[in-house]
Formats: C-alpha cells, sequence, structure tokens
C-alpha cells in the first residue's frame, strides 16, 4: 500500500459541508504509531461484553476451545476490511463521514452516517449502564444500603441508586467527550495495559482457587444446556455475529487512522490489537467462568456479579474501578466517537464533533439499556446479526468503491462542495444497497417474530445466520456490476 498522505491543497473553509473538526488533517498533527493504534484497540477489546462473548456459543452446545476459535477467526476476518477502511483516514486525514460523501454521494452519507450513529447509540447506552453497574457494585461493598434506595417504577425498572450510578459513569463519559479527540488517545494509552493486568489478576484468582488450568476447562462442559447440536448450525451464525461485533469499527476505524503518521503504522496497529487481545479476553472470560462452576456451584459469566461475591470491600473497589475504567474506554472510542460525526454531519457549521457527542449521550438514557441487556440471547443472535447485514452492505459498497472503481484517488477538495463532483446522492450505492439485504431480511422478519420461520423455509433461515458475507459480497458485486454498466 502507498504511503503518501495527501492534503487539501484548496481552501474551502467557507462551505457548509467544512468544519474544524471534519478538516482533513494535516502531516503535522499525525502523531500516532503502531503503539498508539494498538493501544486504542486493547482499550476497545478488553470489556465486559468481549469476557461474556463465548456465553451464547459454549450454552448452545460449543466446547471452549471451539468458541475461542469462532472468535478469533471473527476477527480475523474482520480486520481486513478494518485495514483497507482505514487506508483512506491515513491517505487523506478524513473521518468517516466525509469518506461516506465519495461513497454515497453529498446528501446521502448523511443517511449513511446515521445508519452507522445509532447502532453505536444503541452500543453506548448499553456499556454505560454496564459502566454504572460496576459504580453500583462498588458503592454496595462500602455502603450495603443502597440496595434498599428507592425503586423508580415499573416503567423506569430500577431503583435511584442504579440510575445514579447510571449518569454518573455517564457525565464521566460527556467528559472525555467535553475535552475533544486527543484526550482519547491518553485514555487508551493508559487505560490498556492496566485492563490487561486486571483480567490477567482475574484469572489468577480463579486458577489459584481451582489449582489447574485443565480442571477449569473441563469444567466449561457444564456450561453447555444442549451438547446434542449440529458444530456447523451453531458456527456459521456464531461467526457471522463475531464479524458483526466490530463491523460498525470496520466502517468508522478512518476517524481514528486520520492521526496515523503512515499505513505501517495503521496496519501493524490493529493486527497486534485487535484479534489477539479478543481472543485473549474471551479466554479469561471462559476460565474464569468455568471455575465458578467449581467454586460456587453455578456459572457466572457477568463479571460484575462475580466481584461482587468477593468478601473484602477493597477487592471489590479496586476490581470494580478496573471495570469501569475498562467499560469507558471501550465507550468512547467505539461508541461515540462514530455516532458524534455522524450528527455532526447534518449541519458540520452548526453541529460540531462535541455536540453530536451530547446528542448521543441523551439518545443512550432515553433507550432504557437497562432493558436491552434483560435478553442475552437476543442481544448476541438477533441484535448483532440484524445490524451485522445493514453494515456489510456499506462496507462492499465503500471498499468496492474506494478500491476497484476509484483505485484509492479521490478530489478532496470537492467532497467539501455542494455542487461539486460528488453532489446529491450515488444512486447505484443506494441501489446495490436495498439489494444486498433483500435477501437476509425474511431470515431477520423470521428472528423477531413477526412472520413464521416455516412460512420462508430452511434455506432463507440459515442465510441469515450469514447476513454479514451475504450482504457485502451482495453489495459489492452489484455495485461493481452497476459502476461499470454506466
Amino acid at each position: 500500500m502507498k504511503q503518501e498522505i495527501i492534503e487539501l491543497q484548496e481552501d474551502v473553509s467557507a462551505s457548509p459541508l467544512y468544519s474544524e473538526d471534519f478538516a482533513p488533517v494535516p502531516a503535522s498533527k499525525r502523531t500516532w504509531d503502531k503503539w498508539n493504534i494498538a493501544a486504542i484497540w486493547v482499550g476497545m477489546a478488553v470489556c465486559i461484553p468481549t469476557y461474556m462473548l463465548a456465553s451464547s456459543m459454549i450454552e448452545q452446545g460449543m466446547n471452549w476451545w471451539q468458541a475461542l476459535i469462532t472468535i478469533l477467526l471473527g476477527n480475523v476476518i474482520v480486520l481486513i476490511p478494518m485495514i483497507l477502511n482505514a487506508h483512506v483516514g491515513t491517505k487523506y486525514g478524513i473521518p468517516l463521514p466525509v469518506f461516506l460523501r465519495l461513497n454515497f454521494g453529498i446528501d446521502g452519507a448523511i443517511l449513511a452516517g446515521l445508519l452507522r450513529g445509532l447502532v453505536a447509540c444503541g452500543w453506548f447506552g448499553i456499556q454505560t449502564w454496564i459502566g454504572g453497574a460496576a459504580i453500583y457494585q462498588m458503592l454496595l461493598a462500602l455502603m450495603p444500603g443502597l440496595e434498599d434506595s428507592l425503586y423508580l417504577g415499573d416503567f423506569i425498572g430500577i431503583n435511584l441508586g442504579q440510575f445514579g450510578c447510571f449518569m454518573l459513569f455517564w457525565f464521566i463519559n460527556m467528559y472525555i467527550v467535553y475535552k475533544g479527540i486527543d484526550s482519547i488517545k491518553k485514555l487508551e494509552t493508559w487505560a490498556a495495559p492496566f485492563l490487561l493486568l486486571i483480567g490477567v489478576a482475574l484469572l489468577g484468582w480463579a486458577w489459584a482457587e481451582v489449582g489447574s488450568l485443565g480442571e477449569m476447562l473441563d469444567a466449561s462442559y457444564q456450561l453447555a444446556a444442549n451438547t446434542e447440536v449440529d458444530f456447523w448450525k451453531i458456527f456459521w451464525p456464531s461467526l457471522t455475529a463475531m464479524v458483526g461485533f466490530w463491523a460498525t469499527l470496520s466502517l468508522n476505524i478512518p476517524d481514528f487512522t486520520r492521526y496515523a503518521k503512515s499505513q505501517k503504522d495503521q496496519i501493524l496497529g490493529q493486527a497486534i490489537g485487535l484479534p489477539g487481545t479478543m481472543a485473549f479476553y474471551s479466554f479469561i472470560g471462559i476460565a474464569v467462568t468455568s471455575a465458578t462452576v467449581l467454586i460456587f456451584g453455578e456459572a457466572i459469566w457477568d463479571p460484575v456479579v462475580l466481584l461482587g461475591k468477593f468478601e473484602s470491600p477493597l477487592v471489590v473497589v479496586v476490581a470494580m474501578l478496573g471495570l469501569v475504567i475498562a467499560t469507558l474506554s471501550t465507550n468512547i472510542a467505539a461508541n461515540v466517537v462514530a455516532p458524534a460525526n455522524s450528527f455532526a454531519n447534518i449541519a458540520p457549521k452548526k453541529i460540531s464533533f462535541r455536540m453530536g457527542g451530547y446528542i448521543t449521550g441523551i439518545i443512550g438514557i432515553l433507550i432504557f439499556p437497562w432493558k436491552l441487556l434483560a435478553d442475552p440471547h437476543g442481544y448476541i443472535f438477533v441484535w448483532l446479526i440484524a445490524y451485522s447485514a445493514l453494515l456489510g452492505a456499506l462496507a462492499g459498497i465503500m471498499i468496492c468503491d474506494y478500491y476497484i472503481i476509484r483505485k484509492t484517488e479521490l478530489n478532496l477538495a470537492q467532497l467539501f462542495k455542494t455542487d461539486g463532483i460528488y453532489k446529491g446522492w450515488n444512486k447505484n450505492a443506494w441501489i446495490a444497497f436495498v439489494l444486498s439485504i433483500l435477501p437476509v431480511l425474511p431470515g431477520f422478519l423470521a428472528t423477531v417474530g413477526v412472520i413464521s420461520a416455516d412460512s420462508i423455509g430452511n434455506f432463507l433461515m440459515e442465510l441469515y445466520g450469514y447476513a454479514w458475507f451475504v450482504t457485502f459480497f451482495l453489495s459489492f458485486g452489484i455495485y461493481w456490476v452497476l459502476e461499470k454498466m454506466k
């Protein structure tokens, strides 16, 4: 891959599409090397959802090493579009919303960005709830009476203490947004080694309690609710869900790599930071949860619940503090940057990155994330697969357009002109997008119960399990054909 950095040669600052947040990052401000990029990924990957990632697969009948291989393979696969889409950020210094103007048109980019951003708002709410829950458990160790705080009614569904901790963590996130993008780099660089240390310490505790890693992993076979299943029927939907886990970031990775010093730095940083961390932290989750079967007589997948069982208030406070930092580092980088930029793209002169972050935060409260998390099965096999279909379609078009059609060449100044060569909607991109998601739509509707699975047949149901792959390759191919027919 070429190493050149292209800078803006024309003054477009008067354009309504231009803002300081969206301006291409000049070479002099490209300060992120491969270790900064790797630290971003470690900081994002080390989180409670990663720790719990194998739970649904093992409960459905996979053994521990099958689940681990599925997680590793999914992350190696998603690393490919991740690196490909990162290229434009490093070469031209632009964030995702500006890149989408190239692929979907100046006007179409607003909708394409919102499709990515609104998903992240849901994730932001969930991660904020998890971080607040860790604070709540930490305070319970010091003030047990907090559990009896005022119940806020069935509509809210939680007590005052839980809601207060949720809002406290929400305000911490908003403060990081207020401080700006460079504070995210500092947070991730500082948090990454600390977070890995917390995970290793938890693994060490479980190993010491049980006495043997082999015994711990043998106990993992007790986690499966059903062992008489066809492995391949679990594997493909699970692999799609694993790809879907970071399919969001595979789109807006230019938001970060626009600060990278070179293509080599962004490629090596991502390869070092993503697949290995995801597999390692998922392994810790598997091993420690397996140990809880032997130690407590029950499987405890949620580390917040597990750490709450420790008798030492000091241990609980330190561990929960680690989980709070883990969740904060993931939440800011993975779930705030993309929607903040997407909302800002609606009116760049009026909505800043900071204001976009505040909008994200408000939506994160309004979705009542504690209710979204009530069904873990739906969270993994409905949500992750469903939105991976949309994101696969976007990714296929973006990669085909940038690499195959345009050969990585674009007119930087034209991306900021309302009447330029990228104006309006790129119809071919939107036709390819819609056509690519049609084959997986029946499977989605059957999965959520809108129609019966029997009415659409086994083929379409199984096709839905491959959603990201189906929409990615279909959108790529359809867009290529439509562009060649011009």
